[in-house]
């Protein structure tokens, strides 16, 4: 699939009108999904390309800044492209709500209906509304042959694919006009675009999903868990892109071989929902797939001129053994692990528990990212391996249950029946899930008082979302009637202790994943919140390679790696890529031990 031969060609040959590319996070959508919109607009086609997730980085795959308007990709012809913004759309949803109502209601009204909509499901819905336009109306895009969207991370977009039949449910049941995001006009008035957007979605002659992975037994396997939750969901047209695949002839190199044979054992043991979808595969590239000319040589399999780059001098600034002795002289706190999707950040998080515990430290390892992968990188062993070690996730299902009938019970005690009514209509709207999950996530934070508690967290986005909550959450529960648990209360004032959290940064030493983490760090800045390291994860310039695709790819690393030094953080800790995949202990042991010090 390289020397000239073609990549991506069933698929672009076979699409329809829509596409949807999916999968776990840092598989590579994004440079996938613009490399088949330019071979699309390369053989004539007009082609509208769209993304829809929060932590967008298609402005720097493309080298173009976009707006939420369409506009046209320089260099190549019939191609526009454009980013969803949430933030703007929410704010266009609000006044659309609230409009109506003003000189109508009194101004305290009004501001109770303002302060209903600032919650981050209103961020959701407006987005969502955004992208039903695109997919629903048929004068949205008429000008376009196809419509390409570079969705979130998995959890993200099933959650937003499945929005139009829990809110159309939620209309459909609803009889007293209220809801946790105001007034149901708002929502009533785009009941049939919700409707009109699952029909597109589940029309197999005007829609394909492309569920992008890699060759890693967890990226299928999410990919996988994806395949049937959208079968479930009326979307079986579905099509396979394992981007990244490696073949090496340079038998001397022992990291270049173990990773020929990770990715081919797991392509041999592909989980049966993939199996039998059409599948593309598209090589390890040696050059970075961005701007028109890297992307359109991913298509071509020609490489392009001037790939070896004179490496930049590097020296990493700390140890992750010297931030472990930090977090372990402390005795206690929180440590949460940020960054992108597919950086790594589970098995940091995982590696820091163990660790932690190892040294005899009380540690609680849980997670907030609905893909949910310790178990995977714990390895069977590790859950009896330290007696001190307690594994647990925040279940959505389970703690949205438990609020619903905390509510009922506390709020909803000796309420006629008409007011209870209300009240049950209200928590089974989608937004109660948000709450839950959030006062869950304020619980396990507060139980680093008195031990070490290492939270695996979401993906950029859904983090984000989530701690942007304390500034509502107080609003939302006062309204449905709950109670504000003291933890809730403390929360903020204990995320921006330094003394009692601690973030680690993951990133990837590439371009777009290290911007993404600066962006993250500004953001959590602006919240009062500022990183206590960042983690470079899977150098390639810190492991020994000789085959030439990953040497071309060590040295590009290095300007990445200078770039965090400079411009972004003080303590770096730089982590090679390992043969095997640190899992369970001893893998757990071997990532420590290999990371690379003061000197390097």
């Amino acid at each position: 699939m390289v020397n000239g031969e073609s990549v991506l060609d069933g698929l672009v040959e076979t699409a329809p009108r829509f596409l949807f590319f999916t999968g776990k996070g840092g598989v590579g959508k994004t440079s996938v999904a613009s490399a088949s919109a330019i071979a699309l607009a390369d053989r004539g086609r007009r082609v509208l390309l769209v993304s829809t997730d929060p932590a967008s980085n298609l402005d720097e795959v493309l080298g173009i800044e976009l707006e939420s308007k369409p506009r046209p990709v320089p260099g190549v012809a019939g191609l526009d492209a454009s980013n969803l913004d949430p933030l703007a759309a929410a704010a266009a949803y609000r006044e659309r709500v609230v409009a109506p109502y003003r000189g109508l209601l009194p101004d305290s009204a009004i501001a109770s209906i303002e302060e209903q909509l600032s919650g981050a499901c209103t961020v959701e819905v407006a987005a969502f509304d955004e992208f039903t336009a695109l997919l629903a109306d048929p004068s949205a895009t008429a000008g376009y042959d196809h419509v390409l969207f570079d969705t979130a991370p998995t959890g993200h977009t099933l959650r937003l694919l499945s929005l139009p039949g829990a809110w159309s449910e939620f209309i459909d049941a609803s009889t007293l006009g209220v809801s946790c995001i105001g007034p149901l006009a708002g929502l009533t008035n785009q009941h049939e675009s919700y409707r009109a957007a699952i029909v597109t979605l589940a029309d197999t002659s005007r829609t394909v999903l492309i569920l992008v992975a890699r060759a890693d037994p967890m990226a299928l396997d999410e990919a996988a868990r994806a395949a049937r939750e959208l079968a479930d969901l009326g979307i079986t047209n579905q099509r396979l892109v394992i981007n990244g695949v490696f073949r090496t002839r340079e038998s001397g190199d022992p990291l270049a071989q173990a990773i020929m044979n990770r990715n081919a054992a797991a392509l041999a043991s592909i989980p049966a929902a993939l199996d039998q979808l059409p599948r593309d595969e598209v090589p390890l590239l040696a050059w970075t797939p961005v701007g028109r000319e890297g992307l359109r040589a991913l298509v071509s399999g020609v490489a392009p001129t001037g790939l070896r780059a004179t490496p930049a001098p590097v020296r990493a600034t700390t140890s992750l053994a010297e931030i472990l002795d930090d977090l372990s002289a402390r005795g206690r706190g929180l440590v949460m692990t940020m960054g992108k999707g597919g950086v790594g950040k589970t098995t940091l998080a995982v590696t820091v528990a163990l660790e932690l515990a190892r040294r005899g430290h009380a540690v609680q390892l849980s997670t907030t990212d609905p893909a949910a992968h310790l178990s995977a990188v714990l390895g069977t062993e590790s859950a009896d391996a330290f007696a001190n070690l307690v594994v647990h996730r925040i279940d959505p299902d389970e703690v949205t249950a438990a609020y619903t009938a905390e509510v009922l019970a506390e709020a909803g005690a000796g309420l006629e029946p008409s007011a209870r009514a209300v009240l049950e209509e209200d928590l089974r709207s989608p937004c109660t899930a948000e709450i839950a999950v959030f006062r869950a996530f304020a619980h396990t934070v507060a139980a680093a008082t008195d031990q070490i508690v290492v939270l695996d967290t979401a993906p950029t986005g859904h983090t984000l979302l989530l701690l942007d909550a304390a500034r509502a959450y107080h609003r939302e529960v006062n309204r449905q009637g709950g109670a504000v648990p003291p933890e809730v209360e403390a929360l903020l004032d204990r995320l921006t202790d330094p003394d009692f959290t601690h973030v680690l940064v993951v990133t990837l030493p590439e371009a777009t994943p290290v911007h993404e983490a600066a962006a993250l760090q500004a953001d959590l800045r602006r919240a009062g919140i500022d990183p206590a390291a960042w983690i470079i994860n899977q150098s390639l310039f810190a492991a020994s390679v000789t085959d030439p695709v990953l040497a071309a790819r060590a040295d590009a690393e290095t300007h990445v790696i200078e770039e965090v030094l400079s411009r972004f953080a003080t303590r770096v800790v730089l982590l090679p890529m390992l043969p095997d995949s640190p899992t369970g202990p001893a893998g757990i042991e071997a990532l420590v031990s290999a990371t690379l010090g003061v000197d390097a």
